[in-house]
């Protein structure tokens, strides 16, 4: 019985349970796969790491207030966060990894660096 490689369909010789030609269709094959199962996720971790990125070149240390159509100018896409936090004062923080962000009254955000543990 012939066998073909999984990629690119050349007769295959050798071993009994080969699947592809050699490390090339291999390779290829694999991230062909890989590509198609996490292509929401790799979408949704660059607008994470572009929200990040941002909010870090806003904040020179500490905390400061911006304006949310700063943010919205430079590309941040508030859709999307990694967590919030809730403080004792009932005030909602969303986050991209260690740096959110507080809404505040008239379009006004509040964006800190979460401290380090």
């Amino acid at each position: 019985m012939e066998r073909f490689c999984l990629d690119c369909n050349s007769l295959l010789q050798g071993r009994a349970d080969k699947k592809f030609c050699d490390d090339q269709c291999r390779s290829s094959h694999h991230h062909r796969l890989n590509a198609r199962d996490h292509g929401f996720v790799n979408q949704v971790n660059q607008i994470l790491k572009k929200n990040r990125s941002i909010l870090k070149e806003t904040i020179p240390n500490g905390k400061i207030r911006v304006n949310r159509d700063k943010l919205l100018i430079k590309g941040f896409n508030f859709n999307f966060r990694t967590h919030t936090y809730l403080n004792k004062r009932g005030d909602t923080y969303f986050f991209c990894y260690e740096f959110g962000y507080l809404i505040l009254k008239d379009n006004e955000l509040l964006v800190v660096k979460q401290e380090e543990k």
